[in-house]
Formats: C-alpha cells, sequence, structure tokens
C-alpha cells in the first residue's frame, strides 16, 4: 500500500498536470480562426409568456394592489 501511495498516486498527479499542460499548449498550433475564441450569438427573443388564471397569477407574481 505505501508503494503505491508514495510512488504512483504521485506519478498520476504529475502525469495529469503534464497532460493539461500540453491539451493547453496546443492551442499555439491551431490555425488562428481555429485558436480564436467561439463567436457569440445573439439569443432570439423568448415566445411571449401565457396568460395564467388570477388564483395562479397571484400566487406567481404576488397580489397586485
Amino acid at each position: 500500500m505505501a508503494f503505491i501511495r508514495q510512488y504512483v498516486m504521485p506519478l498520476l498527479v504529475v502525469l495529469t498536470f503534464v497532460f493539461a499542460l500540453v491539451v493547453v499548449s496546443a492551442r499555439i498550433f491551431l490555425p488562428s480562426d481555429l485558436a480564436a475564441p467561439a463567436p457569440v450569438t445573439e439569443v432570439a427573443p423568448s415566445p411571449p409568456q401565457a396568460v395564467l388564471p388570477p388564483a395562479l397569477d397571484q400566487l406567481v407574481s404576488g397580489p397586485t394592489s
């Protein structure tokens, strides 16, 4: 058990960080159009909200006084 704790687990942690470093650094070698952030598009307006019955409307939005 001590072998796993002293040698295997630290090796897995180091390999995980090295893998993450390589993956993040790979963006340097991508074509410029792939390395750019994803474009942000405008969200379509939401459809009009349904009309609720009066009793349910008071529960959802509170009393209208």
